[in-house]
């Protein structure tokens, strides 16, 4: 997501809190504000016509969520969920219109972020007929250290609260399949895993194994 940390700053708004696990927005809901993120991570999720949950987005600090939905002035096509502990400075659309009138350069971001969204939209459609459940969730793990690593002793450490079912919604996969491939990962001594905490050991080899292309029966057999 394209951060607006910066252009964001003078700009009068309410601060507000959310507690881990707590719901800033449900998808239907009204989309009348939308929120500069300071401290803490929002996992982005639609439902499938399954009942299912899919993970679309991990925010951050810096990172703006809702401000296509305040564009749009419809209602949300997406819910926001709290990973932990989340405080931001909420804008209503009214504010968020203003500032598009009298600042180019946060319209210039806003095009740069509804751009970086649909490549990322093209290409995890690409990813489903592409790539098999392994490399997906090596794709993810490459996302989310790049982003969140933190170095440690025996390499990166992403320390989300993300539970396995989580990333399987974040990668199209069941929850057995992605316990399979995580295990795999471990087997071959890329990774280390923890309660909510995963250690990169290779990170080198997960960017080689998730640019790599399957078979379809390397797929079939990924689930």
């Amino acid at each position: 997501m394209e951060r607006w940390e910066e252009g964001l700053a003078d700009l009068r708004g309410r601060v507000r809190r959310w507690p881990a696990g707590a719901v800033l927005f449900r998808e239907g809901d009204r989309s009348d504000w939308m929120l500069l993120i300071r401290a803490g991570r929002v996992k982005v999720t639609c439902s499938t016509e399954a009942g299912s949950e899919t993970v679309l987005w991990v925010l951050g600090p810096g990172e703006v969520l809702g401000g296509l939905s305040v564009l749009g002035e419809g209602e949300r096509a997406m819910s926001a969920t709290a990973l932990e502990p989340v405080t931001g400075l909420s804008l209503p659309s009214s504010a968020f219109d203003g500032l598009l009138r009298d600042s180019p350069a946060v319209v210039v971001a806003l095009l740069r972020l509804l751009g970086r969204q649909l490549r990322e939209a093209e290409d995890k459609l690409a990813e489903f007929g592409s790539l098999d459940t392994l490399g997906r969730v090596t794709k993810r793990l490459v996302e989310l250290a790049d982003r969140f690593g933190d170095d440690c002793p025996a390499g990166l450490r992403i320390s989300l609260p993300l539970s396995q079912q989580e990333l399987a919604g974040w990668t199209g996969s069941s929850r057995i399949a992605t316990a399979r491939a995580l295990r795999t990962l471990r087997d071959r001594g890329w990774i280390e895993t923890g309660r909510r905490e995963i250690v990169i050991r290779d990170l080198a080899a997960l960017r080689r194994r998730a640019g790599r292309l399957s078979s379809p029966v390397a797929f079939s057999a990924a689930g």
